[in-house]
């Protein structure tokens, strides 16, 4: 389970279909189609993001653009951009797009922007059933589910600004329920001024039920709104 970050949910979808083959059920419940759309081809074309937008594109870039669009469209990845899903309805989009298509992985983004089936005034017992509901729908399907959550507002009031998995505590079951807890960390968003790893993002996985835990530094692209492996972008420059 990530802990917020669309970039990086962005990045595991499009390596697992385009380098893998797979098929990837993408439900984004804060950004439109579109606009996950938009992300995923300034990924690909390594053309800043915000140009995209407002097709600023210059001739050279044109040929590239068409030949991404090209390569995402064979890929087998689907978007749902629906509000305020409910576990339930996510389950049923699920199964009709496994029997039809199959599926490889399941990725939300993000569970707090999920609606419990039974609403009350406890959005701490709704956010666990709504946890619950996607463990269920992985061990049904047999498919990995791969959910953005938001942090507590604890980490903004300390001096080490690094998440924690008592950060978790305060969103139901997520904890408990999730397999692997990942955490990201950029130093220079909270210290821009003083960081010694500029670009840096550290990738803190806190839990992993199946294996140990570790610290994964990637390269953050900020134009690009993208993550990289650290080798590979030190041979593209």
């Amino acid at each position: 389970m990530i802990v917020h970050n669309t970039s990086l949910l962005n990045g595991f979808g499009l390596t697992a279909a385009r380098r893998f083959g797979k098929r990837v059920a993408i439900f984004n419940l804060e950004m439109s189609g579109e606009q996950l759309v938009q992300r995923m081809i300034a990924a690909e074309t390594r053309i800043d993001s915000q140009r995209l937008r407002r097709g600023q594109l210059h001739d050279t870039e044109w040929p590239i653009f068409m030949e991404a669009i090209g390569r995402l469209s064979e890929t087998r990845i689907f978007i749902d951009d629906t509000p305020a899903l409910t576990p339930m309805q996510l389950r049923t989009k699920c199964r009709r797009l496994y029997a039809e298509h199959g599926l490889d992985l399941i990725m939300i983004d993000y569970l707090q922007l999920m609606q419990s089936e039974h609403s009350n005034n406890n959005r701490v017992m709704e956010i666990s059933e709504i946890s619950r509901g996607l463990k269920t729908l992985a061990r049904e399907l047999d498919v990995p589910v791969v959910a953005a959550a938001q942090l507590s507002r604890a980490v903004e009031s300390r001096q080490d600004k690094r998440p924690m998995l008592s950060d978790l505590r305060d969103s139901g079951s997520i904890e408990q329920d999730a397999d692997i807890v990942m955490f990201i960390y950029r130093d220079d968003y909270y210290n821009p001024e003083t960081t010694e790893r500029p670009n840096i993002a550290e990738v803190n996985i806190s839990k992993h039920r199946n294996g140990p835990t570790a610290t994964i530094d990637l390269f953050w692209h900020n134009k690009l709104a993208t993550f990289r492996n650290l080798q590979r972008q030190e041979i593209n420059l």
